[in-house]
């Protein structure tokens, strides 16, 4: 496990978990914290990753969209079970452009596109008939054309300051590799104790 890029490193671990069988690599916990402190945690589907960082999507007036608007700090974990690997990244949450989340939301099931319209995401509803209710006034609204992407929804871009790759190993003798943006945009690798 070496590397002098952890966005390669990271590519070739989530090829290899892609591969794996795994139901669901792109499954990540994101820990959010409002500016309050305390933290929250959940899980989130990474929908793209390249140079630039890491997306996902969701509903921006959500808990989550709230604390990334208070504390654009967060964190992401994503683990591998079967490869025995886990990646820990750190960074900061910025909305992707318009046109981005347009394209990605054009992608998505009608059920999808329908229910981030539906859903006030994080509030309290009176019940699950309630928002069945209103899926189905939606999809009368939109019978017979697109459903155009709510402009509560969209991504979030995961800038990367470090991570952290974990790669079990026998008697908890584990690799640990922890790399940071160094002054000069570049990364710098340490190697951590189990």
């Amino acid at each position: 496990m070496t590397s002098n890029n952890p966005l390669a490193l990271f590519a070739d671990w989530f090829e290899r978990a892609s591969r794996a069988g795994i139901d669901k690599p792109h499954a990540m916990v994101l820990a959010t914290a409002g500016a309050d402190g305390p933290p929250s945690a959940r899980v989130v589907l990474l929908t793209s990753h390249d140079e630039r960082g890491f997306v996902f999507h969701t509903n921006y007036e959500s808990e989550k969209g709230a604390e990334i608007a208070e504390n654009d700090w967060v964190a992401l974990v994503f683990w591998w079970d079967p490869l025995g690997y886990q990646v820990r990244i750190e960074g900061r949450a910025e909305k992707t452009s318009a046109a981005e989340s347009d394209a990605y939301f054009a992608k998505r099931p009608r059920g999808s596109q329908l229910g981030a319209w539906a859903s006030d995401q994080s509030r309290a509803i009176p019940s699950r008939e309630w928002l069945e209710e209103r899926v189905r006034a939606l999809e009368q609204q939109y019978r017979g054309r697109s459903v155009p992407r709510p402009p509560h929804w969209g991504g979030y871009r995961v800038i990367p300051h470090a991570f952290e790759f974990w790669q079990d190993r026998a008697d908890r003798l584990h690799e640990r590799i922890r790399y940071e943006r160094d002054a000069q945009g570049g990364w710098r690798s340490t190697r951590l104790a189990p």
